[in-house]
């Protein structure tokens, strides 16, 4: 599961160690790539998909051209033209127009991305089809298979030359944690004007939060602080003295209940003026 991006435009790094990918602000996006055994099943979806639409292409073609009486050498053509349509240029196509996804992949949860995690496009969609007819159709998935079993990400040989993986989208979703007040704010909490945000500061925040005892112990005060930094124009006062982490948690819990609060006061404002409203709406009919 790609956990939600920290901000546009950020900067990422790939962490070979595990199944995260680093932004700049280093926040671990959690990204988990697809089982051999999904893969596996995946693939032979498609290979079937794609072998039986060459069937009844050919069917069809060959059915045509003995109605019409042509030469035996148009059997040939349309046998090799329609192997060579249903088996590279279809996954092809299909995998660059619906980004990395096919019907093998879309029954399993998976879909192709980049190593980097971003959407792949027309040349590896082209490498992966191309390699893809020597490790799956040519060695009857044998070379793909044994490539897959030595890599962590269960790799075949056209992801290793594409630079891709299958990541795999049905991974549980986390839940968000509910932050209070730290005790050290909570008289500030009473007099703080906290003002709207621009919405990316929000959710980087929020992640952070969210993330924080996963990163490097190095990083995490780094973090914190530069974000602290951000939101400054956006706080009154701003205490000193306090640990930016804390503060932000301050932060996003006053934003929170004071955007709750704004909420439930429209909600019962809209509720008292929904008999006039009625009452109008009768009037005009």
């Amino acid at each position: 599961m790609a956990r939600e991006q920290a901000g546009v435009g950020t900067p990422e790094l790939y962490d070979d160690t595990g199944s995260e990918l680093l932004t700049g602000e280093a926040v671990a996006l959690d990204l988990h790539a697809t089982g051999f055994a999904l893969r596996a099943a995946g693939a032979i979806i498609d290979a079937l998909v794609y072998l039986g639409s060459y069937a009844v292409v050919v069917a069809s073609l060959i059915w045509i051209a003995l109605s019409s009486g042509a030469e035996e050498a148009v059997f040939g053509i349309i046998t090799i033209s329609c192997l060579v349509l249903c088996i590279v240029v279809a996954p092809i196509m299909v995998e660059t127009l619906s980004h990395g996804k096919s019907l093998g992949k879309l029954a399993v949860g998976a879909r192709i991305v980049r190593d980097d995690g971003g959407a792949i496009t027309f040349r590896h969609s082209a490498i992966r089809a191309l390699v893809g007819v020597l490790e799956i159709y040519m060695t009857l998935g044998g070379l793909a298979a044994l490539v897959g079993l030595l890599n962590e990400r269960s790799k075949r040989l056209g992801d290793l030359l594409a630079g891709t993986y299958a990541q795999y989208e049905r991974v549980a979703k986390m839940p968000t944690p509910v932050f209070a007040v730290p005790m050290e704010l909570a008289s500030w909490a009473t007099v703080a004007d906290v003002a709207r945000m621009p919405d990316q500061l929000a959710r980087r925040i929020a992640q952070f939060l969210s993330q924080a005892t996963k990163l490097d112990a190095s990083r995490r005060p780094y973090v914190a602080a530069s974000l602290l930094a951000e939101a400054r124009p956006y706080v009154h006062p701003v205490p000193d003295g306090v640990n930016p982490e804390l503060m932000l948690a301050g932060i996003a819990v006053v934003r929170r209940e004071r955007e709750a609060a704004a909420l439930a006061l429209e909600a019962e404002r809209l509720k008292r003026l929904e008999p006039a409203l009625r009452g109008s709406g009768r009037q005009i009919r």
